[in-house]
């Protein structure tokens, strides 16, 4: 069985771009490795990145989606979510979306949260990682 880990939107956009061979080459081993998950403010996220600062056409942007909703669980957001990542947020001094992101890997039973923007190492409510697998 695999790890049950938890991606953050940096990792699917280096996965995603070709300009970026190593980050994708590793984002690529990740996704092919475990049992990934994502949450909608993920999904949000890789549209801002994919509309903004790496325009892609609007076709593209969907089936990229579209791909990454196939392989991955996807977290809803809820109120339950939203009081969770309070609490992170004032426990761990993180800004609340990444808060959210915490949360959402918790409640999801993830081991690992890999991430290029959160604090490689560290270790929330004992039981979630966070990597940054670019290091």
């Amino acid at each position: 069985m695999k790890d049950k880990v938890f991606l953050d939107t940096n990792i699917l956009i280096y996965y995603n771009r070709s300009d970026c061979l190593d980050k994708k080459q590793i984002s690529a081993s990740i996704i092919k490795e475990h049992d990934c998950v994502i949450s909608v403010q993920v999904i949000n996220e890789i549209c801002n990145v994919l509309t903004k600062k790496y325009p892609a056409l609007e076709q593209e942007i969907e089936l990229f989606l579209i791909d990454m909703i196939d392989i991955c669980e996807v977290v809803q957001i809820s109120s339950r979510l939203a009081f969770l990542s309070l609490k992170l947020h004032f426990k761990y001094k993180t800004s609340y979306y990444d808060s959210l992101i915490l949360a959402a890997a918790l409640e999801s039973n993830c081991s690992i949260l890999y991430s290029e923007d959160l604090q490689h190492g560290q270790v929330i409510e004992n039981s979630l990682k966070i990597v940054n697998p670019f290091v």
